[in-house]
């Protein structure tokens, strides 16, 4: 082509390029106008509530915890209101005045102004705790001195107002303000209440515009739970406790004590326990120290279960406190063998002298007087092996096993009768010997009294769960266990000026390869006045090392002291001796 044509073809060319560039222009701007109108104009109220939700800024306010009282009215657990200290660091990118606000938030928080201001730069956006739980009236003050980039939130702090009075059973508060154990944890809806907040506008970095009007949504408090427990009997039951547990070289107890007619619980002990007042949540120990070993741990009750068999057989008109058996000292079993404690043949004795005697071969010989049919439907009765739904989490329900059972045995029935090879919880044991002090009836134990919300007062009352034996079956055990205790000679377990129906109990500790002959687990439990009965009380030691490992050596002087103490603290006159008639 010669030189002349090409040039001619070149503008043809690139005006063709040209048009093509500036068709994809117009198409994008055309759509980029299409998106805009869809923005402004359809999606117009979405953005603009988008808009207005990135200006707005909620703080929420932590609402007052509700209070655990005792049955008294007095504060075991309560919250007092408090300050959280931060630093808004982007503030503090003000060199001048952060330094400044250093020097001045370093007296009120008793640290180093260079630290504060260290950490108050540390970063360039976001608030930086430097002190939570401030004293509120302090806090007040320096809310009100107006410090540069310092901001004070609401807070609170729970007080364990008797310090490590019932740590187990109150419970604790964690960091995130909700319970860990105990009461605070099985109550927590009810005590923790409903956060409020403060509702404002801020700038894109989240930082509150000071003269913008803000909206407060109070907070609404938790309700207060009051328990039946009385402060000054648990301290009884946990002084006494600890004295009976260094003397005796034990591993640990339990100790409770109830209102006979209502099944109130007006004290709950163990060793070992937490202390609230030097509590570390991040001991190794800690779910060993804070478990409430009254409704957790189950054990061997050992003879306190003779006075539950000697029951069944007077409840079926099978025997009177007369009727005697022939004590030989040991009893063959289904092929096993069964001795006294002692290893002593006491020849013909009563019912009476074998619940003095706490004779294991009588406990035998009216086991199979009553049968296995009857005697584990009466187990059932006496709420054996089933929770006693006293309102408290991790409550085991025991272990008892039926003849319905493919692990039961024929010789079950001889050492159940006599309170082996079945395990219960010490909230189940004296629940059951309870029957005998209120005319054969299970009541329900109660820790909870009542509960105090914004909707009203809740109040609970006694709860009989079922008439287990007869009336004059269970004012003839409670005849028996007064033999018991007022009939043998220098029996420890005795109160003066009172009446106190008992059993003791002694029970080898199992082990993976059978009992443990070194080892015991002592007890008593019993109730008083006899004649009108106002507190029953059991009375657990743990592996004592001492001389003697027998409940009547060991667990019936504890009883003795705290029930002393208790009928002091409660005023309980003394019964009036009963004059013959002429």
């Amino acid at each position: 082509m010669p030189p002349e044509q090409r040039e001619a073809v070149r503008p043809n060319h690139l005006t063709w390029r040209h048009w093509l560039l500036a068709t994809a222009v117009v198409a994008a701007f055309a759509a980029l106008l299409v998106r805009l109108a869809l923005i402004q104009v359809g999606g117009h109220e979405r953005y603009i509530e988008e808009a207005a939700a990135a200006r707005i800024g909620v703080a929420e306010v932590p609402a007052s915890r509700g209070a655990i009282l005792d049955a008294t009215g007095c504060p075991l657990a309560t919250s007092i209101d408090t300050w959280d200290v931060y630093i808004d660091t982007f503030l503090w990118r003000d060199r001048e005045r952060a330094l400044v606000a250093a020097a001045q938030l370093g007296a009120w928080v008793n640290r180093d102004p260079s630290e504060l201001y260290a950490l108050g730069t540390s970063r360039s956006i976001g608030d930086i705790p430097v002190q939570r739980l401030m004293d509120y009236e302090r806090g007040h003050e320096l809310r009100a001195e107006g410090l540069w980039g310092v901001r004070l939130l609401p807070s609170s702090r729970r007080v364990y107002a008797e310090r490590e009075l019932a740590g187990p059973l109150i419970g604790y508060v964690g960091l995130d303000g909700h319970g860990l154990w105990g009461v605070e944890a099985d109550f927590d809806h009810v005590l923790r209440g409903q956060p409020g907040f403060v509702v404002g506008e801020q700038d894109p970095l989240g930082r509150p515009i000071s003269f913008v009007q803000s909206t407060t949504i109070r907070p609404l408090s938790g309700g207060d739970v009051q328990l039946t427990l009385d402060r000054f009997i648990q301290a009884i039951a946990e002084r006494e406790l600890a004295r009976a547990v260094e003397e005796n070289a034990a591993t640990g107890g339990t100790v409770i004590v109830m209102e006979s007619r209502t099944g109130a619980i007006l004290a709950m002990a163990s060793l070992p326990t937490v202390r609230l007042s030097t509590l570390d949540l991040n001991a190794d120990d800690l779910s060993t120290l804070t478990r409430n070993r009254a409704i957790m741990d189950v054990y061997e009750p050992g003879s306190v279960f003779k006075t539950l068999t000697t029951a069944m057989a007077l409840d079926l008109g099978l025997i009177t406190p007369e009727t005697t058996y022939v004590d030989e000292g040991i009893a063959h079993v289904s092929g096993g063998v069964i001795r006294n404690w002692n290893f002593t043949a006491y020849g013909e004795v009563t019912m009476t002298e074998y619940l003095q005697r706490s004779l294991n071969t009588g406990a035998a010989w009216l086991s199979d007087q009553i049968g296995a049919r009857a005697f584990y439907d009466y187990l059932d009765r006496f709420g054996v092996g089933e929770r006693t739904h006293v309102g408290l989490g991790g409550e085991a329900r025991g272990l008892v096993r039926h003849p319905s059972d493919d692990e039961w045995y024929p010789i079950d029935l001889a050492t159940n009768s006599y309170g082996q090879g079945l395990a219960v919880t010490p909230l189940q044991t004296i629940t059951a010997v309870n029957v005998f002090a209120n005319d054969g009836a299970l009541i329900q134990p109660q820790i909870v009294s009542q509960v105090a919300t914004r909707e009203g007062v809740r109040r609970f009352q006694p709860v009989t769960v079922r008439q287990v034996v007869a009336p004059q079956t269970a004012q003839t055990m409670a005849q028996m266990m007064l033999d018991v205790v007022e009939d043998v000679p220098y029996h420890l377990g005795r109160v003066d000026g009172y009446r106190v129906a008992g059993k003791t109990g002694t029970t080898l500790i199992s082990t993976a390869e059978g009992y443990d002959f070194e080892t015991t687990i002592a007890s008593f439990a019993g109730f008083l006045p006899y004649e009108e009965p106002r507190v029953t009380i059991l009375v657990k030691i743990d592996r004592p090392s001492a001389d003697s490992h027998l409940g009547g050596i060991v667990a019936a002087p504890v009883f003795s002291r705290i029930a002393a103490d208790v009928m002091d603290y409660l005023n309980v006159p003394l019964p009036q001796p009963q004059v013959a008639a002429p």
